[in-house]
């Protein structure tokens, strides 16, 4: 009986220090990755994959449309008008934005169901470049631990730099410069601030407003983010 206590035991141990192993290294190769995006554009991202995976389903020649561009090829417009619509703490926060995050669960209790997020810029970004869109604990956990190691091994121009070029905006459509080219025919570098607006109203859903680039709620909201883009702190 002892023996078999003893056996028992012993694999535990085992396949617990094989989980925790496991997790350590799952989070090395998350690290090491950031540290390569500190000088180094991703090729694709985990969104981008899935999003090209969808595509293809329906046509196997499906490409998406995604040109990485430096910070300094942005449009300074898009910069503010981001900020001003999805994190206007940016600048301040090491990764989460508390108040936001409360607030949003106040919204989400009173109507019953998820009307508001409260993620940062670093939050989104980490979900875009590693995880799936599907929502679990279990991502959520590995979102903020994500969130935490961007926060700590790139600076805050990187972080929106990169967030900037990877971003969904439309179907098999990502990052600035071919949201640009695909909405207004331009670059990043020369978007005016009310085409950058309406593309930071976008973002939410893109590919719900980019079959409807006229509701009534985008409208609403590009007016919304242009007030508040000239206080926007941006790197």
């Amino acid at each position: 009986m002892a023996r078999g206590r003893h056996t028992w035991w012993w694999w535990l141990s085992r396949t617990l220090v094989a989980l925790v192993a496991g997790l350590i290294l799952v989070q090395a190769w998350f690290a090491a990755n950031i540290l390569w995006y500190r000088s180094h554009a991703p090729a694709s991202t985990a969104f981008m994959r899935e999003r090209l995976a969808e595509l293809r389903s329906k046509d196997p020649k499906a490409q998406l449309r995604y040109e990485w561009v430096p910070y300094a090829k942005i449009s300074p417009n898009l910069k503010r008008a981001i900020v001003a619509s999805e994190d206007a703490t940016f600048m301040e926060h090491d990764g989460f934005d508390w108040e936001g995050i409360r607030k949003a669960r106040e919204k989400n209790d009173a109507k019953g169901r998820v009307v508001a997020g409260g993620s940062t810029i670093t939050q989104q970004l980490a979900k875009n470049l590693f995880l799936s869109p599907a929502r679990s604990y279990i991502r959520k956990g590995q979102e903020a631990i994500i969130t935490v190691m961007l926060e700590h091994l790139l600076d805050k121009r990187r972080i929106l730099e990169l967030y900037l070029n990877v971003i969904e905006w439309g179907n098999g459509v990502f990052g600035a410069e071919a949201a640009a080219h695909r909405y207004y025919g331009v670059t990043a570098s020369a978007l005016s601030t009310e085409q950058a607006a309406r593309l930071a109203a976008m973002t939410p859903s893109p590919r719900r407003f980019e079959r409807n680039p006229h509701s009534a709620y985008l409208s609403g909201r590009v007016g919304t983010i242009m007030a508040r883009m000239p206080s926007a702190v941006v790197p």
